[in-house]
């Protein structure tokens, strides 16, 4: 959308809306369905105890990462604005401090962080799908996969190129608008993200360790329940879900009236969950039939799966629609990244959608550049290494660190205590959509106590 420039039309809650509910629900799901769900939660299950993991993983979506993403939906469509705007709007609504707006743009800065080195990292899976359909691991060994790799990380002219193409993708496709850009590429990406995702399930239960794989993943065993196992989980799943930093309250903020906010909260929940899982049947199979490390650490997908992709029957196509798969995720969740920042610059007075989108895409990939040279000439540059926790970090672990370990759970906790403390009863039952029964006390129950308290303790303990 391009906002009025003699106005100085709201760029976020005017004219344009989602033009309905499974718009808007393709669209959340695209945005909490990214690398994480498909590059970090597989390799995270694989060094933290498997179906433990997995366990606490699913029971932390339901009863911390949803009831915070609720929340967010509520301040958003309530607000109808940027989520600095819509904090300073409903603190105002309710006599709190304008203060409050200071958690919108802490998510505003994160997610120009986050953006910033995940359009690098979504640059190599272009250029590994690239590597996949010429073809160019066949025949490679592990090691000579691990050496490609290697070399790819400590080459940053290719790097750079990579992350300024997947950058220009999403700066033009946020600056259509809603239902020009976002909304009619996420209606083509996500069904055919979900069967490409199916496709390679069903290819792996035919190639790979199916057996292994489903006890892996889903025979608990309690006993590898352990106290780091929990706080992954739940950090993973308050990660996964894109909650924290405003981007679901921004999508919300063009959400029509009409679609109830508990129902849309709990299907984009489940998608989520749904695909992080069907990642794990994609993966796992062939990691197990191969004799592969299931902890594989960041190299996972980019090495250990690529050595099996190279030696697999099909393995140039298998791999080619696996990095595709991946493609779509990232692309779907750095739309709502840039449109996050986007719907702020665009309230400003003569400022168009275009040019906001355009300003802040070159900045994002300036920054970017931080990230591309730590895996190379930086990868000894440690500038915090004087202190214990950010030893051996390079500028890259440090952004991740910032973002990954405070801003998003400190933000989860913010979202969870403005929604829960602040915003009056009527306003929550009249947005939640559920009246004022057991689902709504249940919700703030969750919200007030569980979720804030949950997150504190992920939050203390990576520090």
């Amino acid at each position: 959308m391009t906002p009025n420039k003699a106005s100085g039309t709201n760029g976020t809650g005017g004219s344009e809306n989602w033009s309905g509910r499974l718009a808007f629900i393709l669209a959340s799901v695209g945005a909490a369905v990214g690398l994480g769900n498909i590059w970090k939660f597989p390799y995270t299950v694989g060094s933290s105890g498997g179906s433990a993991f997995v366990l606490i993983y699913v029971l932390a979506i339901l009863i911390i990462a949803t009831p915070i993403m609720l929340s967010e939906m509520m301040i958003g469509r309530r607000g109808k604005a940027s989520a600095p705007t819509a904090m300073k709007k409903l603190a105002a609504e309710h006599n709190a401090s304008p203060a409050w707006a200071m958690l919108g743009w802490m998510g505003v800065f994160a997610l120009g962080l986050v953006l910033s080195f995940y359009s690098v990292i979504a640059g190599w899976t272009i250029a590994y799908l690239g590597k996949s359909a010429s073809g160019a691991l066949n025949g490679l060994t592990p090691a000579e996969v691990g050496e490609s790799f290697g070399a790819f990380l400590h080459a940053p002219g290719p790097m750079i190129f990579w992350h300024a193409l997947f950058t220009g993708a999403t700066v033009l496709i946020v600056s259509k608008g809603i239902k020009l850009g976002l909304e009619r590429v996420v209606t083509f990406l996500m069904p055919a993200l979900f069967l490409t995702l199916v496709a390679l399930v069903i290819n792996s239960a035919i190639t790979g360790d199916f057996k292994a794989a489903i006890d892996f993943l889903f025979t608990a065993d309690l006993r590898k329940i352990t106290g780091p196992v929990a706080l992954a989980a739940v950090g993973q799943a308050f990660f996964s879900v894109n909650v924290g930093v405003g981007a679901v309250l921004t999508y919300s903020a063009y959400l029509p009236k009409n679609v109830n906010l508990f129902r849309a909260a709990v299907t984009v929940s489940l998608g989520d969950t749904l695909v992080a899982l069907l990642a794990g049947l994609a993966i796992f199979p062939i990691v197990f039939a191969n004799g592969l490390d299931p902890a594989g650490g960041p190299g996972l997908i980019f090495v250990t799966l690529s050595s099996a992709f190279a030696t697999m029957p099909a393995g140039a196509w298998v791999g080619s629609a696996f990095f595709i798969m991946i493609l779509f995720a990232a692309l779907t969740s750095s739309l709502s990244m840039l449109e996050t920042m986007t719907a702020r610059a665009a309230e400003k007075p003569g400022v168009s959608r275009a040019k906001a989108a355009s300003l802040i895409g070159v900045g994002t990939f300036l920054i970017g550049l931080i990230t591309v040279f730590s895996f190379s000439s930086w990868e000894a540059f440690f500038p915090l290494d004087n202190f214990a926790a950010f030893a051996k970090k390079t500028p890259f672990d440090l952004i991740d660190y910032f973002v990954s370990n405070l801003v998003l759970p400190i933000g989860g906790v913010l979202f969870a205590v403005f929604a829960g403390w602040i915003i009056s009863r009527e306003v929550q039952v009249e947005e939640l959509g559920v009246g004022d029964g057991w689902l709504y006390k249940l919700w703030l129950v969750l919200t007030r106590f569980v979720a804030p308290v949950a997150i504190g303790a992920v939050l203390i303990a990576n520090l």
